[in-house]
């Protein structure tokens, strides 16, 4: 099974860079990052397994509590790295950071499937492909749209960047929570609601940005 995982995570990933060589430097970005988030899931998987047998297999305990803390904060670095070293412009660092989650998501859900060792129900796929990947989504684009503005800020920038953290560990906690108690399709409403938010800022943003350039080009 570990070998089967390595080697789908070759087979995802090695086209995926081949594709990044050849596109421009936003969609290098984008696909680059969804990269990171394989590479995040890979490591997250193996982490965690070894945590999981630490607590004698208590997959409930472990999901609610641990791996929120330990996907939510590997999950981020790659965002928090870009967000430091090379840029905080929320046009670029919202859709990044998601992309980095979906990344997360989709080796995920694919490992998922493989130690299910039998066919996944179709509703379980739709929701771990829709509800779950979203949520991924979200939390990791949640971190990209604080870092946008806490960066700018450098008397906050610590003391934010750790509230951002802990932001997406308790939401991430809250979705595993509720997916597994009586309130479960609360729990698959819940990131598809807080999707359209980032969805309708990122399109206001670039559409004011848009209207200011057209401004003053007319000038």
């Amino acid at each position: 099974m570990e070998n089967l995982i390595y080697v789908l995570f070759l087979c995802i990933v090695a086209p995926m860079i081949l594709l990044v060589l050849l596109t421009k430097k936003k969609s290098k970005l984008i696909t680059g990052y969804m990269v990171a988030g394989i590479t995040c899931a890979l490591f997250v998987s193996e982490l965690n397994s070894i945590i999981l047998s630490y607590f004698d297999n208590d997959g409930f305990f472990v999901s609610t509590t641990i791996t929120p803390i330990t996907e939510e904060i590997i999950k981020a670095l790659p965002v928090l790295f870009f967000a430091y070293m090379f840029y905080d412009n929320l046009e670029i660092l919202l859709p990044l950071s998601f992309s980095t989650g979906i990344g997360f998501a989709l080796f995920e859900n694919m490992v998922l499937l493989l130690k299910m060792n039998t066919d996944m129900p179709i509703e379980l796929a739709a929701v771990r492909g829709l509800a779950t990947a979203l949520m991924h989504g979200v939390c990791t684009a949640a971190v990209g749209l604080g870092m946008s503005y806490v960066k700018k800020k450098k008397e906050l920038f610590y003391c934010g960047t750790l509230g951002l953290l802990i932001i997406a560990i308790l939401y991430h906690g809250l979705y595993n929570m509720l997916v597994q108690s009586s309130l479960s399709v609360l729990g698959f409403i819940l990131p598809v609601i807080t999707y359209i938010p980032l969805l309708l800022r990122q399109y206001n943003y670039i559409k004011t940005k848009r209207n200011k350039e057209v401004e003053h080009n007319s000038q």
